[in-house]
């Protein structure tokens, strides 16, 4: 019986993203979609960053997970564009983030209304508005450093782009 788009996708929705195990591709919106073409499955996935290095450990487990449902023809291509947002993180994941003890990234439109900068991050541990930028990168590129001047807790931002 060949599987269904949405059964593939399903297949590989739940895998975690390696630097921050607690949200899944599909969480993150980096699973952009399921397709058929040339004879192979062709999953289409969207970096974080252009050279983020935790694609190949993805694309690995898209067919270590796919191999072991029987499919064999499948084929991960990474698409550029459009560029990949963090508007594309769920809500779900949000909230993950900040369980996790990561302040979730701001939508895009807030941005937009403070003239392109970025607002402090509330802390995820005591949502304290009251937070300072410690450095601009933290254990990954794609977050940052704060302390939290109530609680004085360091925590990382998921940083907006």
């Amino acid at each position: 019986m060949v599987p269904t788009f949405k059964e593939i996708e399903a297949w590989i929705a739940d895998i975690p993203d390696p630097e921050i195990p607690v949200i899944t591709i599909k969480d993150l919106g980096i699973l952009r979609g399921v397709d058929y073409a040339n004879g192979n499955y062709q999953i289409t996935i969207t970096p974080t960053y252009t050279a983020c290095p935790a694609m190949k450990l993805i694309e690995d487990q898209i067919m270590e997970n796919l191999s072991a449902k029987g499919i064999g023809n499948v084929k991960v291509n990474l698409t550029y564009t459009p560029a990949w947002t963090t508007d594309w993180i769920s809500e779900d994941a949000r909230e993950k983030l900040r369980k996790y003890g990561i302040a979730p990234p701001q939508h895009s439109s807030c941005i937009k209304t403070m003239g392109g900068r970025m607002p402090d991050p509330h802390c995820p541990r005591c949502n304290a508005a009251n937070t300072s930028l410690i450095s601009r990168f933290g254990s990954t590129a794609c977050k940052a450093f704060y302390q939290c001047n109530n609680c004085k807790e360091t925590f990382e931002q998921f940083k907006c782009h």
